[in-house]
């Protein structure tokens, strides 16, 4: 770590992650998953922020068994197209591959398909932190 001024510090080291690193998550979409359910449309269809979560999970579990337990990661930038509706009782799969790797930002390549077909499809970047920093940070410290 370096000190800057005023007491920020920056990580002068990259991570050790390597792209290629890659996961998947599935879940079936419930009523509660719904635009509906979720204010944020009023169709009973897979809701966008739930595509987002399912992608961030699949992210999540690509590269957190290779974090070591001092460390997590956390969202920078969601770039995703939603492309296609999912119904109450479909099953839903989320892919991310890690990208690239610059410094601590990891960028993912995720793609989400049903049983039609591709329903969305993007990228996710998160960075990798210092978990009690990171949570001193979030309390103001």
């Amino acid at each position: 770590m370096i000190g800057l001024p005023g007491g920020r510090v920056t990580y002068s080291t990259p991570v050790q992650l390597e792209p290629g690193l890659a996961a998947t998550a599935e879940m079936v979409v419930g009523e509660e998953d719904t635009a509906a359910a979720l204010r944020t449309g009023d169709v009973a269809v897979l809701a966008t922020p739930r595509v987002v979560r399912l992608a961030e999970e699949a992210t999540v579990l690509a590269v957190d068994d290779h974090l070591d337990g001092t460390s997590t990661t956390v969202g920078y930038r969601v770039q995703l197209d939603h492309l296609a509706p999912t119904a109450v009782g479909g099953s839903v799969s989320a892919e991310a591959i890690l990208e690239t790797v610059e410094g601590r930002r990891l960028t993912f390549r995720v793609s989400v398909s049903d049983g039609h077909g591709l329903v969305a499809a993007g990228r996710i970047t998160r960075v990798v932190v210092e978990r009690s920093r990171f949570l001193e940070k979030a309390a103001g410290g």
